[in-house]
C-alpha cells in the first residue's frame, strides 16, 4: 500500500502551510510562531505565503476552518433511535479513523496551553457555523433556547477538547458508544432540529 503523500513537494502549497501551522502549535505558544517559521517548516518561501494569506491571523483560521469542517455532524431525523444509531455509526467510524484522530488532536491544541483567547474563540465560531450550517439555523433569527443550546453544545465540545490530552489515552469504544451518551447527543440533535429558521450566512472570525 502507497504511503500518504506527505512529501511537500507534492502536497500544494496551502496544505504545506496548515500542516506547518499545526505542527508548529503543537511545538510552542501562537505568540512565538512568527510568518518565517511557517514558511521554513512548510519548505515555501514568504511570496508563496502572501499569495495565499495576509498574514498568519488569516492561515491560522483557514486551518482551523478546514479541521472543523471535517468533524462528522449527526444528519437530520425526526427518529432518536435513528440519531442514537447514526451516533453509534460516526463513533465508531471516527474511533477507527486515523485521520480523525488527527484532527482532533489538532483542535485540543486550540484549547491547549499553547492557544490563544483569539484562537479559541476562533474554534467556538467555527463549530457554532458549523452546526448552524448543517442544521441549517439562521442564528439571527433562532429562538432564544436555541441558542443556549447551541452555546451548550460548543461549550461541552470546546470542554472535552480541552481535556483531550487527558481523556484520549484512556478513552476506549464504550465510552463513546454509552447509551447516555448517545441519548444525549440524539436530544440535543432533535432539539435543534425543532427551530424554523434558515441560515442566511455568517460573520468572519479571528481577525
Amino acid at each position: 500500500m502507497p504511503r500518504p503523500r506527505r512529501d511537500p513537494e507534492i502536497m500544494p502549497a496551502q496544505l504545506r502551510l496548515e500542516n506547518a501551522f499545526w505542527t508548529l502549535l503543537r511545538e510552542r505558544p501562537y505568540g512565538k510562531i512568527t510568518v518565517t517559521d511557517i514558511v521554513r517548516e512548510a519548505g515555501v518561501n514568504r511570496n508563496s505565503f502572501y499569495y495565499h494569506y495576509s498574514g498568519l491571523p488569516e492561515l491560522a483560521a483557514v486551518a482551523i476552518m478546514h479541521a472543523v469542517e471535517g468533524i462528522p455532524v449527526m444528519g437530520a431525523s425526526t427518529s432518536t433511535d435513528e440519531l442514537r444509531q447514526e451516533w453509534h455509526r460516526i463513533c465508531v467510524e471516527a474511533f477507527n479513523d486515523s485521520e480523525q484522530h488527527e484532527r482532533l488532536e489538532r483542535l485540543a491544541l486550540l484549547a491547549g496551553p499553547h492557544s490563544t483567547v483569539e484562537l479559541t474563540e476562533a474554534l467556538r465560531d467555527f463549530i457554532r457555523m458549523t452546526l448552524l450550517g448543517n442544521y441549517n439555523i439562521d442564528y439571527d433569527r433562532a429562538s432564544l433556547s436555541t441558542r443556549m443550546l447551541l452555546d451548550f453544545t460548543v461549550g461541552g465540545i470546546v470542554g472535552v477538547l480541552r481535556d483531550w490530552s487527558n481523556l484520549e489515552p484512556r478513552l476506549t469504544i464504550e465510552d463513546l458508544t454509552n447509551a447516555d451518551l448517545g441519548s444525549v447527543a440524539a436530544n440535543l440533535r432533535q432539539a435543534l432540529s425543532s427551530d424554523t429558521s434558515h441560515t442566511t450566512g455568517y460573520a468572519s472570525v479571528l481577525h
